[in-house]
């Protein structure tokens, strides 16, 4: 669906008015909120590898995400609704720098990005005292199912999610998913599993599916120890089973030792091949503003692991370009962060990390795979006067591989936040 700019605010606004005066409940507009969002993006993909199809992927883009969130009618049972729409405008682009995953192909021109595309989308939601069921758009950020954000506007999926809380600290998650939008397009479509890289995985009729299904928890023990256990399913493609502990360990004034631990497991669901154990761990020291992480990550099985392509996954090593969840792979990462807050600095932030991944399998005949790939990312949030909320960030990514792209990548977003109400 096109938006024209206008268009944006009039169906949300819109929308917000008339379920506002329909209720008759003054907590579903005291409660209610709405923000908009604008992110300006900036990207390019320089391809070094020989015989690359393109010598690079360069363009620039604005986008706007309004956000309406009600609160609920009184009663036992509280009704409410949530909104949010979705614009992208390109600023730059021409068709030999495509592909940045920023904006949306044109249908007429497949080799052209489109002038701009959004979308709209709503959600119903029902609360039951500490319980709440959503149904129609849904961003969830879980173990079994991540929606990716890493680009002009995040990716959303359509469908039911009931979270409960009434025990407490412990969160419960089931839900059914039946259609997902990308980030850069503005049509929901039916879900694959991701079989880029060195994943091999062979997929028999079913290419795509219109069902995942997820349900889990997540329980905090003390307030230094959480566990969680997740089940997601592509139907026809894969179901998986993860667990994660994190523990956070006090070691006096300005320092902690966090632990994140996490294991999946991958199999076939009657129209793939996936087979795939996945093990990973991550180590952070904790001093002052500065932290030090190391990790590890280790893979088997007869393919890589498995996921909604295009979203996000659990894996410890995923990074900017790379998340090292090849068949067989193992990958290692040593990291560096500092908030200069505690140089009196509040809002700037540093991060470089690097990680190195071999023993892919390429198939008969070949050599082991091996990847590595560095990052750095600088951050600037100002913290008071006119321009409060406004967020500046550089990324900038190296990676090189025997069997992937080499690429070197910079992005960067000026992001702003504006409350309405």
């Amino acid at each position: 669906m096109r938006l024209h700019h206008s268009s944006l605010y009039c169906i949300l606004c819109g929308s917000a008015v008339m379920i506002a005066s329909s209720s008759a409940s003054a907590a579903f507009v005291d409660d209610s909120k709405a923000a908009l969002d604008a992110r300006n993006f900036y990207m390019n993909r320089d391809f070094r590898q020989n015989g690359a199809a393109q010598s690079k992927a360069e363009e620039w883009a604005q986008g706007f995400m309004l956000r309406f969130e009600s609160g609920y009618t009184e009663g036992p049972i509280g009704f409410g609704i949530d909104a949010i729409g979705l614009l992208g405008i390109k600023l730059d682009s021409s068709p030999d720098r495509i592909g940045t995953g920023i904006l949306k192909s044109d249908r007429e021109a497949p080799k052209r990005a489109q002038d701009e595309y959004g979308e709209a989308g709503l959600t119903a939601k029902l609360r039951l005292a500490n319980s709440t069921l959503k149904l129609g758009t849904l961003q969830p950020v879980l173990p079994a199912v991540m929606r990716n954000d890493s680009r002009l506007l995040p990716q959303t999926f359509r469908g039911a999610w009931l979270n409960s809380n009434e025990i407490e600290g412990l969160s419960l998650d089931l839900g059914r998913i039946d259609q997902v939008n990308q980030r850069d397009s503005s049509d929901n479509q039916d879900m694959a599993v991701f079989n880029g890289g060195k994943r091999n995985i062979v997929l028999g009729n079913a290419k795509t599916s219109d069902e995942f299904l997820f349900a889990g928890g997540r329980y905090q023990w003390t307030p230094e120890l959480a566990t969680s256990y997740y089940y997601g399913g592509l139907d026809g493609i894969y179901q998986q089973h993860l667990v994660n502990l994190v523990h956070q360990l006090p070691l006096g004034e300005g320092q902690s030792f966090k632990s994140d631990i996490r294991y999946a497991r991958s199999t076939d669901d009657g129209g793939s091949n996936v087979d795939n154990d996945a093990f990973g761990a991550l180590f952070t020291y904790r001093l002052g503003g500065q932290g030090f992480t190391a990790g590890y990550q280790y893979l088997s099985g007869d393919t890589g692991f498995a996921y909604i392509a295009g979203a996000d996954n659990a894996l410890v090593n995923l990074v900017q370009i790379n998340d090292f969840g090849n068949q067989d792979e193992r990958s290692w990462q040593l990291r560096y962060d500092f908030d200069f807050a505690s140089v009196g600095v509040p809002g700037l932030t540093f991060m470089t990390r690097y990680l190195s991944g071999d023993n892919v399998d390429r198939g008969a005949g070949q050599n082991e795979g091996k990847t590595w790939e560095r990052n750095t990312d600088i951050a600037y949030v100002v913290q008071s006067g006119p321009l409060k909320n406004l967020g500046l960030r550089l990324r900038n990514a190296t990676t090189r591989s025997n069997f992937g792209s080499d690429l070197d990548e910079n992005r960067f977003i000026v992001s702003y936040s504006l409350p309405l109400w």
